[in-house]
């Protein structure tokens, strides 16, 4: 279940790679991100704490990772 304010969409080809992973696990301040060892997992619990900075699409590839404003229909993504 997505969070009330956001969600975060994550390619396929991000989702599996362990070194992409653990790059958002330590960009993430409010711990959205989790480095497993099959990859990224996205911390559901934790959506809301979200606070907007950028910083996992910044560090992600381009069109890696988005974080959905679910509250006015827009998206952060590069």
């Amino acid at each position: 279940m997505p969070g009330v304010f956001i969600d975060v969409e994550v390619a396929e080809d991000v989702r599996g790679d362990a070194e992409m992973a653990k790059k958002l696990e330590e960009a993430c301040p409010v711990d959205i991100y989790s480095a497993t060892d099959g990859g990224v997992e996205v911390v559901e619990e934790n959506l809301d704490e979200c606070i907007l900075c950028e910083l996992c699409v910044k560090t992600a590839p381009p069109g890696a990772v988005r974080v959905l404003k679910l509250y006015d229909g827009t998206a952060l993504e590069r």
